[in-house]
């Protein structure tokens, strides 16, 4: 099992909150279903549901891509004796971490992990 660092608390409880009140939102289509409602309206209820289930899912991607990557910046800085060769990209990534969309996220942790690895090469040389 791999050791994922706990989530804040208060992410927790936003996505648990957000989660509650898409169960509602479900519940009441099933409700609205039952009654024979206008399926204009039934299908506004799952576009709304879909939205809220994709912030949630963001939230929670973003929180956890963030730490990682801040994680994989930090331990690649230190491998880097200052003269690896690669310093000028590893703080090219280091200054765009904070503006970084999820989308980004991962390419760039694969960026780091490979110039670790290579850190990692060029110390064991």
């Amino acid at each position: 099992m791999k050791n994922f660092q706990k989530l804040p608390t208060d992410l927790i409880l936003d996505i648990k909150t957000r989660l509650k009140t898409l169960s509602g939102q479900i519940n009441g289509i099933v409700k609205m279903l039952d009654e024979g409602e206008d399926p204009e309206q039934i299908n506004i209820q799952f576009k709304s549901i879909d939205k809220g289930i994709q912030k949630a899912h963001y939230l929670l991607l973003d929180e956890v891509y963030r730490k990682t990557l801040a994680i994989k910046i930090s331990e690649t800085v230190e491998a880097c004796p200052g003269n690896c060769g690669n310093e000028e990209r590893i703080e090219f990534i280091r200054k765009q971490f904070p503006d970084l969309e999820l989308d980004s996220l991962t390419e760039k942790m694969k960026e780091i992990d490979a110039l670790k690895a290579k850190l990692e090469n060029y110390k064991n040389d």
